[in-house]
């Protein structure tokens, strides 16, 4: 369904609403996808065990992909010009910034009149997140940062191949050669540990480009991740309980960034899975999902007390 948020539309799938078995409403669950992901991105079977578990799940496309609105307005961005930037520390002057999509996140709260809520994001979901549990701290019960980063100067970068991936373009015009150089690309930064049949990969990547294919939307938030600089340092007033999830064999958002994350929030658990990439491949969703129900409960339990 498309409601309208912060000043845009947004299309949300709202899961799981209703009330518990003693006459109350479930208690909800953000997630937030990841740079240029849909919201159908997220794992069926991730999804319907936390409504299992009893619990609203609500899921949206991020501003400038899948079925949300496309800020056309703002033009394209010149990515390599804001990479060179970021890496010689100068300030970066993006179309909108993570705070922005943060504010996207909490209007579509407000738009389902959820008060209080259980935030996971992965990648750039969980730099979101991350801002979304600073700006409205009262509101967030929980956090868990996924395969994500706090944005610190000085982490480790994506291996070589991971870039050379990202930076290269389809082979041919068309949705066809754009939906082969993807799944070139989620095979280099998959999970090794994990790996996905390539028939099954090629069927995810292809029900997302034919509901959205929209490139500049991804370049333009891509500048908004290398602008947002103060992240980090902010990142001390994390007040939620927090769980940082990272893939020890990550070659886009190497292991460290995850670390980093941990340390800088407030009593963070950091949790370090083997064999997994930069990917939710069904045995990561399993091994998520034992790590993420106990999180949600301890935070609903200790919330109740």
């Amino acid at each position: 369904m498309k409601i309208r948020a912060n000043g845009i539309d947004i299309e949300v799938e709202d899961s799981g609403a209703g009330l518990d078995a003693q006459g109350r409403p479930r208690p909800a669950v953000l997630l937030i996808m990841g740079l240029g992901m849909q919201l159908i991105a997220w794992p069926p079977a991730l999804v319907q065990a936390l409504v299992d578990a009893g619990y609203r799940v609500v899921r949206f496309d991020n501003r400038d992909v899948g079925l949300s609105q496309q800020l056309d307005a703002l033009g394209k961005p010149k990515v390599l010009w804001a990479g060179l930037k970021y890496r010689l520390g100068w300030r970066i002057k993006p179309p909108y910034s993570l705070q922005d999509m943060a504010s996207d996140a909490l209007a579509v709260l407000d738009a389902l009149q959820i008060d209080k809520v259980h935030v996971v994001g992965v990648s750039m979901g969980g730099m979101i997140a991350q801002r979304l549990a600073l700006m409205a701290s009262l509101r967030v019960l929980s956090l868990a940062s996924i395969m994500s980063s706090s944005g610190a100067r000085g982490l480790p970068e994506a291996r070589p191949e991971v870039t050379r991936a990202l930076l290269s373009r389809p082979a041919g015009k068309g949705l066809e050669a754009a939906i082969d150089h993807t799944v070139r690309l989620f095979k280099t930064i998959g999970s090794p540990g994990f790996p996905m049949r390539d028939d099954e990969l090629r069927d995810i990547v292809s029900a997302a480009a034919r509901r959205s294919f929209y490139p500049v939307g991804i370049l333009r938030q891509m500048v908004a991740v290398l602008a947002d600089r103060t992240r980090a340092e902010a990142l001390a007033g994390v007040a939620a309980p927090t769980l940082v999830v990272h893939g020890r064999a990550d070659p886009l958002v190497p292991f460290a960034c995850g670390e980093d994350t941990a340390r800088r929030i407030p009593g963070a658990r950091l949790v370090g899975i083997e064999g997994m990439g930069h990917d939710l491949p069904p045995g990561v969703v399993d091994r998520l999902l034992a790590l993420l129900i106990p999180h949600l409960e301890a935070a609903r339990n200790d919330k109740a007390n």
